[in-house]
């Protein structure tokens, strides 16, 4: 009798209350459903309420820390800058993108020539267009050198290899011989940060290299070269999604040889490059049913008044699933060092074909 004289009571007070402007009356219920209700209906007859979301909405735009929490950094993934996420040692990955593409260009070298070496005795009838093959892989060595323990981020140790090479597949006269490869093995050391840069920015690494690019040819055809480099790396992840990088390096030769063959290749092949890209999804739904997009660049130059060097631009989209890493891949070049026997020599390059990039 009791329970339901009290059930009676505040059913009135919160009739009562809920006419009222003064939330008081509601404190005086002691029936908590009816108080909660009482507070309710006050607030919402103030105008002091928020209305209901409403389903058929947008989300609501995130912040950029909150979509850098839910999409982490492209340069943190791609060198295991952070030890929660890392993979271990000994692992084989790609580096650069692993391309096959048809190749057209403004001239062909038929006689390449060095300033030591002179220019090779008989000339040959290479054609403009080729096939390129681009392989390229790494593998970490080790990690935790400078930061280990507890700390969420780590240094580590990477050794790689690319190899490049332009088959003359389309000229049979001459037995579609390959025209030149390109070995490059480095050895790579990355240090992470994350340091606010203006604009949303952030400074993740600081890296020092080793690399060593020959052609693997005999005199007179023989190039090759040895560097040290020092690089930085910053990304950038936009309130739309959209992902941005720029690495920059620079480089010191270190060959100390009397029989160079290319003594000049620093004028022309650069001593410092900026590199960037900009990745963007378009299509709705799971991350299987996305296209990804990526634009980049690559600007190399001399660093000497007689200004050489070359600019790369490329395009990638994504082909299939998105995680599977196939690429519709065209790229043009313009410049010198396309390869090491042109270093010399200045062309135009466009390709043309498929990559495979970060398995």
């Amino acid at each position: 009798m009791n329970k339901s004289l009290t059930a009676i009571s505040s059913l009135l007070l919160c009739a009562g209350a809920q006419g009222q402007t003064d939330p008081g009356a509601c404190a005086s219920l002691a029936d908590s459903a009816a108080r909660l209700a009482c507070y309710d209906n006050w607030a919402l007859r103030s105008g002091k309420m928020p209305p209901a979301p409403n389903p058929e909405a947008p989300a609501a735009v995130q912040t950029a820390d909150q979509r850098a929490a839910t999409q982490p950094s492209e340069i943190t993934r791609f060198w295991d800058l952070e030890h929660a996420s890392a993979r271990g040692a000994l692992e084989i990955r790609g580096y650069r993108p692993i391309s096959l593409a048809v190749v057209g260009a403004n001239s062909v070298n038929t006689q390449p020539s060095s300033p030591t070496n002179g220019a090779a005795a008989v000339a040959t009838a290479y054609g403009s267009n080729e096939l390129k093959i681009n392989l390229s892989v790494r593998t970490k060595i080790a990690s935790g050198l400078l930061r280990s323990g507890n700390h969420p981020l780590r240094d580590s140790l990477w050794f790689g290899y690319t190899q490049q090479s332009y088959w003359q597949l389309f000229n049979p006269a001459l037995s579609r011989p390959f025209r030149a490869t390109d070995h490059e093995p480095e050895l790579v050391y990355v240090y992470p940060h994350t340091i606010a840069l203006p604009a949303g920015w952030t400074y993740r690494l600081s890296g020092i290299g080793l690399v060593h690019q020959s052609n693997g040819q005999s005199l007179p055809l023989s190039r090759s070269w040895n560097r040290a480099y020092l690089m930085a790396a910053a990304d950038k992840i936009a309130l739309s999604g959209d992902r941005f990088t720029l690495q920059v390096r620079g480089w010191q030769r270190i060959d100390k040889r009397t029989d160079d063959d290319n003594p000049d290749i620093s004028n022309s092949l650069g001593r410092a490059e900026l590199a960037g890209t900009w990745s963007f999804d378009t299509g709705a739904g799971s991350s299987n049913e996305k296209t990804t997009h990526t634009l980049g660049f690559t600007l190399r130059h001399s660093l000497r008044s007689t200004a050489r060097g070359s600019v790369k631009l490329e395009y990638l989209r994504s082909l299939g699933s998105t995680n599977s890493g196939l690429r519709f891949h065209t790229q043009l070049f313009s410049g010198y060092g396309d390869n090491l026997i042109d270093y010399n020599r200045a062309r135009t390059v466009l390709s043309v074909g498929l990559s495979l990039v970060d398995w």
